[in-house]
């Protein structure tokens, strides 16, 4: 039985690899957008059992729209992939930063990542091994973090917090939850100079085709652990 995986911000970047990627191995991927018809543009190139969602990962409604239509037309979802992300504040400290910098990074890496998991949940439930998979950073590692990129990183180390208390929650429900690290990658947000797409990509889709023996609540880049 081919797994259902939704990704958001699937349109482009990391986003849209990857679910060019789970396409490419038999996985029914719903390529979720802002817009609607960039994800039906996104999902036509992709092929495969690819299709389009509208989901603005910032509208409460259009979350609420996305959950019925996954529930009126697939009945559960296998795997969610929280990839929306930005504000890479490169070279703002956290003493000078604007805190209004942070407050924008903490909403689109930290709380649009939370209100979709809530919102579908329900259908993550009805899997018979339900995951979600937050795509997080290696600037959020606690132990490796330095003085730049302050708000980005921060707002991720909330991310990979989300991560640790999820898995808690339902680990009685045998859902698991990971946080997964693409590594800097060439992408509008990554800049110049990072690695392939492709490879980010993998990363991450490791860590949606982990084992369920691989436990819950772990940090991953290219298949190795990230310290906390």
């Amino acid at each position: 039985m081919a797994r259902i995986i939704l990704i958001t911000g699937a349109n482009r970047g990391l986003g849209r690899e990857l679910a060019a990627q789970l396409a490419a191995d038999g996985d029914t991927v719903l390529v979720t957008a802002r817009d609607a018809e960039a994800a039906a543009k996104a999902a036509a190139e992709i092929g495969g059992d690819a299709h389009p969602i509208q989901l603005d990962t910032s509208d409460q409604e259009s979350i609420e729209a996305a959950a019925q239509q996954i529930a009126d037309e697939y009945g559960r979802l296998d795997v969610l992939v929280n990839n929306v992300g930005g504000i890479f504040d490169y070279g703002q400290q956290p003493s000078s930063v604007e805190l209004a910098k942070a407050q924008d990074a903490l909403e689109i890496n930290l709380f649009s990542a939370w209100r979709t998991t809530q919102a579908l949940l329900p259908m993550v439930r009805k899997a018979p091994a339900g995951r979600i998979v937050n795509v997080s950073s290696e600037a959020a590692s606690l132990e490796r973090m330095g003085a730049h990129t302050s708000a980005y990183s921060v707002s991720k180390a909330a991310l990979n917090a989300l991560t640790r208390s999820l898995a808690a929650e339902l680990a009685a429900d045998a859902i698991t939850v990971h946080s997964a690290s693409p590594g800097w990658t060439a992408t509008d947000l990554g800049g110049e100079g990072g690695r392939p797409v492709a490879e980010g990509a993998a990363s991450i889709k490791h860590v949606v085709n982990l084992p369920a023996e691989a436990g819950t609540g772990h940090y991953y880049q290219d298949e190795q652990p990230l310290p906390w």
